[in-house]
């Protein structure tokens, strides 16, 4: 499979023969797999000792001539904590059971319960990982995933520059990509943070972001910015690629595309 190579200027200077893990055959229904597996979410929950936390406690006995009873009173047999005392009389306040003042919640958030424990096997984040590179070389996938390149014609996949970053700044780095890419495409490789009509701006999300595109470096290049993901081939992943859907739009260095022949 042949692509063409971009240089740092945004001009053709060739082509370039792609790693066979550019063509090889996605399999998405083990990439949503080991993307299940890899889910994480921060548990959260109440105190473990919360509601629990008075002096005295005890539940309430209804016999006759016994210390601590409270027989004939008429009160509910729940857990208690002492407020008064007089002589051998007690003044009992209901605690620790949800309907007391300060008890435990009903039914709180369980943390364990949001501890993700799936495994995957080695051999399918293999598969998965060469489905998700030979995606981001599909065009029919990128179309796909991005609802408003439905009509374009010509989506370029993948896109393949020379190893030179080290020599731009970021500012000549994104006007080389609008002109390999085009505006429709570049629109939707750029993050951009937009603010969330309703009332979740009053309930911690107050911004909504898009993934924006993911450039693979080397794994000697070093390259940083905040208006596109940056990654390095030695530790490109799953989510990297896939997250969100198959197809996400990529742009590779030269140095990346060696280091990718070792996939399979």
């Amino acid at each position: 499979m042949k692509t063409t190579l971009y240089g740092i200027d945004g001009k053709e200077k060739g082509n370039i023969e792609l790693p066979p893990v550019f063509s090889s055959k996605i399999r998405e229904d083990i990439v949503f797999k080991v993307l299940e597996a890899k889910k994480h979410k921060q548990p959260y929950g109440p105190d473990l000792l919360a509601g629990m936390k008075q002096s005295a406690k005890g539940k309430m006995r209804h016999r006759r001539h016994v210390w601590q009873t409270h027989y004939g009173k008429g009160m509910s047999r729940i857990p208690r904590k002492v407020m008064s005392r007089r002589g051998t009389q007690f003044n009992w306040e209901g605690a620790e059971v949800p309907f007391a003042r300060g008890g435990k919640r009903a039914h709180p958030p369980k943390p364990i319960s949001m501890i993700n424990t799936l495994k995957i096997n080695k051999k399918e984040l293999k598969i998965a990982l060469a489905s998700a590179i030979s995606a981001t070389a599909n065009p029919k996938f990128v179309t796909k995933r991005y609802a408003t390149l439905k009509d374009e014609k010509g989506v370029k996949a993948p896109v393949v520059i020379e190893s030179n970053l080290s020599k731009l700044k970021l500012k000549e780095l994104t006007k080389a990509i609008k002109e390999i890419i085009g505006e429709n495409m570049f629109s939707l490789a750029i993050k951009k943070r937009t603010q969330r009509a309703g009332k979740g701006k009053s309930r911690g999300r107050r911004y909504k972001h898009n993934a924006g595109m993911v450039l693979v470096i080397g794994d000697k290049e070093n390259f940083k910015s905040s208006t596109f993901d940056v990654v390095k081939a030695d530790k490109l992943g799953v989510n990297d690629l896939a997250k969100g859907g198959l197809g996400r739009i990529a742009i590779y260095t030269q140095n990346a595309v060696k280091y990718l022949e070792n996939k399979k």
